[in-house]
């Protein structure tokens, strides 16, 4: 890939623009005449060999290819004393939710930005071939074009659960409502132990906030809930997995623990909307991909971007492969967040029985 591609295409720019060079095809290193600078072509197969040497910029082509130490191995060689502005770029192509994804756009660090190009602003290629994508659509599925094509990030190991979420459409901007009460959903691990705060304003659900923490209680989770919103005047309403009504995370009832604090820290309008059992999984999720695109084009579900966890979720939850089962085993952090936000959802917008259904056995 080195030789064909990337060597191959910066040898015809220099010389379509009369760019004097030297090259050492033996040593693979590039001279620019009029600079001296020293231009290194290497594979990055084996990374640890790039030690020891001093670089003022570097570029990568198809990044998703290599691992994230090749990333970071070469950001800490950016250290030329004679370069007045140390970069390093990449390309490439998404290659499902990974560790380029992570990096890069989910959990952008500072000083890092990304452009996300569609394949039909292209117009060096449509110019020349105007079907040129449409012919690909023949040769593609369209899971495959969607992402070979498309550059669209799509889940590669499975079905994706909430397959109606959208980044765009769905994460927004959302803020506090002070005369609507708090809807504060749990979901009862030890590691991590996770919630989400929420409002509803009519047909919609806003998340406003996540509360994960590791190796914590039920009252630490009451603790920072309390931290985080003192005393909301409208009312906290509590939601959650029906089974912290008989976990036992710290020696007693969870809800209890939470009832107690909330009555003790002065949230004086605090109700429980916990059913006696949970829903069915596919019912439940068939609800929230409706909130978050309806057939008819509604989004009624909204995350604030500070969700981080959330959101990973909603992107990275999937089903075993040939199977409708969820899959917990593939990433320990994921589905909890998701399944909070799933009780709430359905208590609060759960179908009513259907017609002619009736809560009695009919025949004996």
């Amino acid at each position: 890939m080195l030789r064909d591609a990337t060597l191959t295409s910066f040898l015809e720019v220099l010389e379509s623009n009369r760019i004097p060079y030297t090259f050492n095809k033996a040593e693979s290193v590039l001279t620019m005449k009029d600079s001296g600078s020293r231009i290194l072509f290497r594979s990055l197969e084996d990374f640890e060999r790039l030690r020891g040497t001093n670089l003022a910029w570097f570029g990568i082509d198809e990044l998703t290819y290599t691992s994230e130490e090749v990333w970071l191995r070469l950001e800490s060689r950016l250290r030329d004393p004679k370069a007045s502005n140390l970069c390093g770029f990449a390309v490439w192509t998404p290659k499902g939710f990974d560790w380029v994804y992570k990096r890069f756009i989910r959990n952008r660090v500072e000083g890092y930005e990304v452009v996300l190009a569609k394949a039909y602003e292209n117009r060096y290629v449509l110019d020349k071939i105007p079907d040129f994508y449409e012919r690909l659509k023949s040769s593609y599925d369209q899971r495959f074009f969607d992402q070979e094509v498309l550059g669209e990030y799509l889940n590669i190991n499975s079905g994706a659960v909430y397959s109606a979420f959208d980044r765009e459409r769905n994460v927004r901007a959302v803020a506090v409502d002070t005369t609507r009460p708090l809807f504060w959903t749990l979901d009862f691990n030890v590691d991590p132990m996770c919630s989400l705060i929420a409002q509803r304003k009519g047909e919609e659900i806003q998340v406003l906030d996540e509360i994960v923490l590791s190796r914590a209680s039920t009252r630490d989770a009451c603790e920072e809930f309390k931290r985080r919103f003192p005393n909301h005047q409208a009312g906290v309403c509590v939601y959650g997995d029906a089974t912290g009504s008989r976990l036992q995370t710290a020696g007693t009832n969870d809800y209890r623990i939470v009832r107690e604090y909330l009555a003790e820290s002065g949230y004086e309008r605090a109700t429980f909307r916990v059913p006696a059992s949970n829903p069915f999984v596919r019912e439940r999720i068939q609800l929230m991909n409706s909130k978050l695109l309806s057939a008819n084009g509604d989004s009624l579900l909204f995350i604030s971007p500070r969700c981080k966890e959330l959101i990973a979720d909603m992107e990275e939850v999937t089903y075993k492969a040939d199977s409708m089962v969820i899959d917990k085993d593939r990433d320990s952090k994921r589905t909890h967040l998701s399944d909070a936000l799933g009780y709430l959802a359905w208590q609060e917008f759960k179908p009513g029985p259907k017609a002619g259904e009736q809560g009695k056995r009919l025949f004996w």
